[in-house]
């Protein structure tokens, strides 16, 4: 993989940004991937907590006062339709002018067209066709247009807004002015609702911006003579000196809410790493301060292979006709915004977390921040998938041990926020709900599904028509899911994603020749669950170093499974590979109800249509239920010595008897 350097050349007195590979690809491939290499080694699963928290923190970086009026309701009358931002920045000034042109459709007939916009940015002049309009500023951070004639619904129009200000910048607010070794820089970050602190929009995650073409106008060079290089969202289309002034064009033709609109400008030195995506390459553009250059050419390498990862998995990256990037900026963790991420280091989990918000987050929007796992439990899954597919199973294992005892520290919490939840910054951007529980409830859905439908139903989510470049809210996913598998996954996404905890198990088990005894008793941490239906992994060790892994399918309480063992066990390790979100489970050999429970048979086995049923007299059934493995109940019936499975699909069956005191399970192939 070669490095494309962007580098400014000075010819004819004039300042040019000009492409031209620095780095030979059989020069620098050998060293990379030694480089990659031992990186591998040193970013282990054990970082992903540090990476994590550093990215929670920049996406919760907003004032609580924001919060408040986080959907205007007097912006709902139009649909926006277009964007032409004409910025003027100088990266030593806290400030910021310009002129921001609109085209909006009605969608009800208008007089007037109110923008977000907080109440220290001043607008100087709005104007249609040339026609200047009435507006008003108030204190709920609304400009107030006076349309000149009724705009009727379904009309298209356009208005062109001119302003400026000082955004105010605390360091946790959208706009930023501040400093890297000694030279200035300007950035943005306007998640969740920071856009309206630095230009006059529509700020709503329903509303997406068809395109946008941005134009910033910047100093042409720092004090020192170093070229001011400006970055935003799309494809860079010009650089135009005009005297001491340089005018970038960046154009995004893909819809795109508000908050992820960036920009940032500084003596950034640029180079690129160029993706195959199958014969219509693209270039991964990145953005970094000339003291960090030769570490960051090495860190953002491995983009390239994530890429590749996760267009192998889901579909092809959503912006391939534009580009994708990486711009530094002057926070710990980084921002995901549209085509190029902000970020604060280059660490791998960082540039996977941000990359993976590309397709959950950008191309996919949440519909409402009470629907935010959709964006951050996706790419912290997705980050998890990258240490599963480069460095194995082993560091998969630790990944997923760490984020369950995140999730597990504190009893209670949904994944899913209520109403009051959306107006806590912290609550938004919770780290063990929104992020890691979110992850490990997608990890489970997997399990639950199997690899191949998990996989499907994802692809099928990113290309639903009525999702795919809009958005999404919980329910819209559970939809695309419940189609693409076939299965009913009500129960799942109740427990998982909108109550409350996690389980505990108590497993008792004991050995009768060749029959395991296994009973599981289950406890919940928090009362808005009475039972965490779940595949209940078992792994069984035998005295001569056997090992059987066994998965159990749990739909009740203290329900009982017999499995055939041909060995003599040792001991039974309760979920080893942290693939449940459970805590305090114990194991325990017991013998209570051991000979009970084993006298029941099943015969023949496998059977293509009737089952006999052999028990002993005192043992009273109730009730007989037939499970399939993805754990649909498939037949019940009143206890009778023969079953009838002629019309059910051939395959692994859970035959379970209730009888008074417990739940017997036993196993039959239907062939």
């Amino acid at each position: 993989m070669g490095i494309k350097r962007y580098e400014v050349q000075k010819y004819n007195g004039i300042s040019r940004k000009t492409l031209f590979l620095t780095l030979k690809t059989a020069v620098m491939k050998p060293f990379i991937c030694a480089v990659i290499g031992l990186l591998t080694l040193q970013i282990a699963a054990q970082d992903f907590q540090k990476t994590l928290e550093e990215v929670r923190a920049s996406e919760a970086k907003s004032a609580m006062q924001q919060m408040m009026n986080s959907q205007n309701a007097n912006t709902g009358n139009y649909d926006v339709k277009y964007h032409r931002l004409e910025l003027n920045v100088d990266p030593s000034e806290a400030s910021i002018s310009g002129a921001i042109t609109t085209y909006f459709e009605a969608k009800e007939d208008m007089t007037e067209i109110t923008f977000d916009l907080v109440d220290n940015m001043l607008v100087s002049q709005v104007v249609q066709r040339g026609v200047t309009l009435s507006y008003a500023q108030n204190s709920n951070d609304e400009l107030v247009i006076t349309l000149p004639i009724v705009q009727s619904q379904g009309v298209l129009d356009s208005l062109t807004v001119s302003y400026a200000g000082d955004p105010v910048s605390s360091g946790f607010d959208s706009f930023e002015q501040t400093t890297h070794n000694g030279d200035p820089i300007i950035w943005t970050l306007s998640e969740p609702y920071g856009a309206k602190g630095w230009w006059p929009c529509k700020q709503d995650l329903i509303d997406k911006i068809d395109s946008i073409d941005v134009h910033i106008t910047t100093p042409a060079y720092n004090p020192s003579n170093e070229s001011y290089i400006a970055v935003s969202n799309g494809l860079e289309q010009s650089q135009t000196l005009i005297g001491a002034e340089k005018v970038t064009h960046f154009k995004h033709r893909h819809p795109i809410p508000a908050y992820l609109i960036a920009l940032a400008v500084t003596n950034y030195e640029v180079y690129a790493h160029e993706v195959a995506n199958g014969g219509a390459p693209f270039d991964i553009v990145n953005y970094v301060y000339p003291e960090n250059l030769a570490s960051a050419q090495v860190s953002t390498a491995v983009t390239v292979d994530i890429m590749n990862f996760f267009t192998e998995r889901f579909e092809p990256y959503p912006f391939a006709d534009e580009k994708y990037g990486h711009a530094q900026f002057g926070w710990g963790g980084g921002m995901e915004h549209t085509t190029v991420s902000f970020m604060g280091s280059f660490s791998r989990g960082l540039i996977a977390h941000e990359l993976a918000h590309q397709w959950f987050g950008n191309k996919i929007t949440c519909g409402s921040w009470k629907d935010i796992w959709l964006n951050e439990g996706f790419a912290t899954y997705l980050s998890g998938l990258v240490i599963e597919d480069l460095d194995g199973d082993a560091s998969f294992k630790t990944w997923r041990q760490q984020t369950i005892n995140s999730i597990t520290s504190q009893p209670n919490g949904a994944v899913y926020l209520t109403d009051q939840d959306t107006l806590s910054i912290s609550r938004i951007f919770s780290s063990r709900l929104s992020y890691n529980k979110g992850a490990m409830v997608l990890h489970q859905l997997r399990r639950h599904l199997g690899d191949v439908a998990f996989y499907q139903g994802l692809q099928d989510y990113l290309v639903a028509p009525d999702l795919a470049f809009d958005y999404a809210k919980t329910e819209d996913f559970i939809g695309v899911m419940e189609t693409s598998t076939g299965q009913d996954l009500d129960g799942f996404f109740q427990d998982w994603i909108y109550n409350e905890g996690y389980p505990s198990y108590q497993v008792n088990w004991n050995q009768n020749g060749n029959a395991l005894s296994v009973t599981l008793g289950q406890t919940q941490s928090d009362s808005s669950v009475d039972f965490f239906e779940a595949k209940v992994p078992i792994r069984v060790l035998g005295e001569g170093g056997e090992i059987l892994d066994l998965v159990l399918n749990h739909q009740s309480n203290n329900e009982t499974f017999i499995e055939t063992v041909d060995f003599e066990i040792s001991e039974l390790l309760f979920d080893p590979d942290y693939h449940l979100i459970s805590k305090q489970n114990s194991v325990t050999l017991g013998t209570e109800d051991f000979i009970r429970n084993t006298v029941i048979t099943l015969y023949p086995n496998p059977s293509s249509s009737e089952v006999y049923v052999q028990k002993p007299d005192e043992v009273v059934v109730h009730q007989i239920s037939i499970y399939n493995q993805l754990g649909q109940l498939l037949q019940v019936q009143d206890w009778a010595s023969e079953i009838d499975i002629s019309g059910i699909a051939p395959g692994l069956l859970f035959i379970q008897f209730e009888t008074e005191t417990q739940i017997i399970n036993k196993r039959i192939v239907k062939k």
